[in-house]
């Protein structure tokens, strides 16, 4: 029997898709990245190098972006900068966008990657509840602050590393920061990335005849360290969670 499966599903199946490849160049382009370090941004990163890009990273950590530094030229003997920013800080990405704009007469290519998820309410020193700031603000306002560089330097992307965990739901307008509910992370996760995609179907209609296109993807089932600031019960209460969702879902056949 043919099983059909719901779109908002879709994703399961799509786990075993075979992955598409190129080899297209990318020499001359200079590509922006976040969350570099390790994880989905790294191998993302790694594939843009060996394209020939010229590269910017946007690290909170020094000795991080030193490391991979040193790893990307060795691999690929490409341009690699870096600029320290912590992207809880909306302060932090204006200067990170600053010094982007400064040092980069053209962006081609803008991956927000970076993302963070917390079991327990965190509020940033700007008073934004952690995964809503670093999720979403953080990457809409260096999307907004590197974008007429980018249309400049048309045509050019922006990628959102988004995920299917907007299925969380958990995002209401009137209260972003969790201030007036209980705070849970799986929900407080969905609600940053459901606002991400908000985002870009706005931004997409709005950079219609610009040359600049911007999507969301989900990696799929990826190894990372995001939740590692969770301690050592996150991962029981991960597959515990995520098992549940999966099990309470209908797939019609």
């Amino acid at each position: 029997m043919k099983i059909t499966v719901p779109s908002r599903l879709q994703f399961l199946p799509n786990m075993w898709a075979a992955q598409k490849s190129t080899d297209a160049s990318l020499e001359g382009k200079t590509c922006v990245i976040t969350g570099a370090t390790s994880g989905v941004g790294l191998a993302a990163v790694r594939r843009i190098a060996r394209g020939g890009a010229d590269i910017v990273v946007i690290a909170r950590n020094s000795e991080k972006a030193e490391d991979l530094r040193s790893l990307l030229e060795s691999e690929s003997g490409v341009s690699i900068d870096t600029v320290i920013a912590d992207l809880a800080s909306l302060d932090e990405v204006r200067d990170a966008a600053g010094a982007i704009l400064e040092r980069c007469p053209k962006v081609h290519l803008l991956i927000n990657s970076a993302g963070v998820f917390s079991t327990r309410r965190v509020v940033t020193p700007g008073g934004m509840e952690l995964a809503f700031c670093v999720n979403h603000l953080a990457a809409f306002l260096l999307t907004k602050l590197l974008l007429d560089r980018m249309i400049a330097s048309a045509p050019a992307r922006i990628i959102q590393v988004n995920s299917q965990g907007h299925r969380f739901g958990g995002l209401r307008i009137n209260d972003v920061n969790w201030e007036r509910r209980m705070y849970n992370g799986y929900l407080g996760y969905g609600a940053s990335k459901t606002a991400q995609l908000l985002t870009v179907w706005e931004l997409a209609g709005i950079l219609k005849g610009t040359q600049v296109t911007i999507n969301a993807m989900h990696p799929g089932g990826v190894k990372s360290n995001i939740g590692s600031n969770n301690g050592p019960l996150y991962r029981w209460w991960s597959r515990h969670v995520i098992w549940h969702f999966l099990k309470d879902a209908k797939i019609s056949g």
